[in-house]
C-alpha cells in the first residue's frame, strides 16, 4: 500500500541587483532544494507531496483531518512564522487555526513528524526559524537553542554512527562529509543515532510523543550543508527511505 508523505519547505526565491556602470537591473530566481529527494521516491511505495515554502503559508493543512491525510510530515528549511501566519491572519487580521498546535495533535494521534535542518529549521539563522518553545519543539526528540543555532563546518565533518537502529540499517559507518548543521540539545528518553564527532552534537535523533514517532536530522537535504558527494552516495537514498519506513511503521 502506498503511503502519503507531505514535505513542506525546501524552496526559496532570491533577488539580485546587477550593476553595470551607470545602469542596473534586478533578477529573481526560484530554487527547489527538494528535487533530488523527490527523485529518490519516484515509483516507490511513498507518494511525496512537495509543498514549497511560498505555498505552505496558505495551503498547509489548517485542520487535523487535513493533516491526517498524510502518514508522515517533513518540515525542511521552513520557519514557524510561515505556518503561524496564514494570509487571513497576516493580511486580514482574522483568527486562524494554530498549525503548530495541530502538528502536535497530529503526532499524538499516531503519525510521524520529521524536521530536517537548514537556515530556517529548528531555531535557524539569527534565531528566525523560531521553533523554540513551540508545540512542534514539544514533540521533537530535541530542543532548540534560544539563538542562532547554525554551525558552519567548511572543512567538512564525517558523521559518526553511535547506535544500532533501523534508521541506519545498511549504511555502514563510513559516510560522506557534511558542511554544517543546526545545534540542538538531546531530550531525555530520545535515541541518539548519529553525531558530529568533534562536538558530539546530535545529527540524527529518534523519539516518540503520544502515539506517534518523531525524527530530527540536523543537517540539510540539499546544498549547501549537504554536498554533491553525499547526494551521490548510495546510502543517501537508503537513509531517507529508512527514515520514512520508521516514521510510518505500524509498530508503535
Amino acid at each position: 500500500m502506498t503511503k502519503s508523505v507531505l514535505l513542506a519547505g525546501e524552496s526559496w526565491t532570491s533577488m539580485s541587483t546587477h550593476i553595470k556602470g551607470f545602469d542596473q537591473f534586478p533578477t529573481v530566481t526560484y530554487q527547489n532544494g527538494a528535487t533530488l529527494f523527490l527523485d529518490i521516491f519516484k515509483g516507490s511505495g511513498y507518494a511525496i507531496t512537495h509543498m514549497p515554502s511560498h505555498e505552505a503559508q496558505e495551503t498547509f493543512p489548517s485542520t487535523l483531518d487535513g493533516l491526517l491525510a498524510y502518514d508522515a510530515i517533513i518540515l525542511s528549511d521552513i520557519g514557524a512564522n510561515t505556518l503561524l501566519l496564514h494570509p487571513d491572519t497576516w493580511v486580514k487580521s482574522q483568527r486562524t487555526p494554530n498549525r503548530l498546535k495541530l502538528l502536535r495533535e497530529y503526532v499524538e494521534a499516531g503519525r510521524g513528524l520529521m524536521m530536517i535542518g537548514g537556515y530556517l529549521s529548528f531555531q535557524g539563522i539569527n534565531g528566525s526559524a523560531r521553533f523554540r518553545n513551540t508545540p512542534v519543539e514539544e514533540v521533537l526528540p530535541v530542543t532548540c537553542l534560544p539563538y542562532d543555532d547554525r554551525v558552519e563546518v567548511p572543512e567538512g565533518f564525517t558523521p559518526k554512527v553511535v547506535a544500532s537502529h533501523p534508521l541506519v540499517e545498511g549504511l555502514g559507518t563510513q559516510w560522506p562529509h557534511l558542511l554544517g548543521y543546526n545545534e540542538v540539545q538531546l531530550k531525555a528518553g530520545a535515541t541518539l543515532i548519529a553525531t558530529v564527532p568533534e562536538t558530539g552534537h546530535p545529527l540524527l535523533v529518534a523519539g516518540t510523543h503520544g502515539r506517534g514517532r518523531t525524527l530530527a536530522w540536523t543537517s540539510d537535504m540539499s546544498s549547501h550543508w549537504l554536498p554533491p558527494d553525499f547526494s551521490a552516495w548510495d546510502g543517501n537514498a537508503r537513509l531517507w527511505t529508512n527514515c520514512l519506513d520508521w516514521l510510518t511503521s505500524d509498530e508503535k
